[in-house]
């Protein structure tokens, strides 16, 4: 509920300031010179550190087995079976760990004011995958009652996850507008989305009603998470292109477990779990001309 509210806020901060500059912006005279401004676009590509917690929840939550209930016939003191029952199986797989670093891809697209910017920082990365090492594994009765089915085979999925997501940045050029040498310090604010595909069709229980239960679908299954980013980058003004290299800190906490429309009784990792990363990369800057700078050119 927490992310939900922030998304809703960044939205409506979002609207009210795109009206806002839109009514006080004017060529000639207002809040700021309208025929100034400039856009921008860039592409980037980052090494992204995992924090320790972060590496943690990824390979806990990535490889967790839940077990699966099945319907098994329930034995008496004589051994006839009289009726069946819930019974719950798990059984052992084998998958290797994740590891602590992942390539970032961003594309940025934003606007310049004299020294001010603003952008928005679309982030995506390609998803980790861990392979099976075979179609199907062996699950064990492990309620200890004596029913007819002692064993069940399921099948493996490869493990997977990435994520994806979107800050909105604000930034100062330190040394000046058109500088050829820049410092950029930027902080943002944001959401994203990271999303898991589980190794196989695991029964999940709703936190606070274990009677309620679903099986988990061979797909992938998002967790939502609002971010905090703080950065610098060093940037070379080219003329309409500039080259920066930067690197920072992203500040993520992501929400319950949500699977199957329910919050999982899962208590290794309620809310706020840790999805922080630090950051190095490099990027290329586009600038589109202002108006101004349009009309400049037609007059030579």
């Amino acid at each position: 509920m927490k992310t939900k509210i922030a998304s809703f806020l960044t939205i409506a901060a979002l609207s009210l300031l795109t009206l806002a500059t839109g009514a006080f912006a004017d060529a000639e005279e207002g809040f700021y010179e309208k025929d100034h401004v400039r856009g921008f676009i860039s592409i980037g590509a980052d090494y992204r550190g995992m924090r320790k917690e972060f590496q943690n929840y990824v390979n806990t939550v990535a490889f967790s087995n839940w077990g699966h209930l099945a319907n098994a016939g329930l034995r008496d003191s004589t051994g006839e079976v009289t009726s069946d029952t819930l019974t719950l199986y798990q059984g052992a797989y084998n998958y290797n760990k994740f590891n602590s670093y992942y390539l970032g891809l961003h594309v940025n697209i934003g606007a310049q004011y004299k020294q001010f910017l603003t952008w928005f920082d679309i982030n995506f990365m390609p998803s980790q995958t861990s392979e099976r090492k075979k179609s199907s594994y062996t699950a064990y009765n492990v309620d200890g009652t004596d029913t007819d089915v002692k064993n069940r085979s399921y099948p493996l999925y490869d493990v997977e996850w990435f994520s994806y997501g979107a800050d909105w940045m604000f930034g100062w050029k330190l040394f000046g507008e058109n500088s050829f040498i820049n410092l950029i310090p930027a902080v943002g604010f944001g959401f994203n989305l990271i999303n898991f595909h589980f190794a196989s069709n695991f029964t999940i229980h709703e936190m606070g009603n274990r009677d309620n239960y679903a099986i988990l679908r061979d797909r992938f299954y998002s967790v939502l998470a609002s971010t905090v980013t703080a950065e610098m980058e060093f940037r070379l003004d080219l003329g309409r292109l500039a080259l920066g290299a930067y690197g920072g800190y992203r500040f993520v906490r992501y929400n319950d477990l949500e699977l199957e429309n329910f919050n999982i009784d899962y208590d290794k990792n309620g809310t706020d779990n840790v999805g922080d990363t630090w950051y190095l990369g490099l990027r290329a800057t586009w600038y589109f001309l202002s108006s101004w700078e349009k009309k400049q050119a037609d007059k030579l």
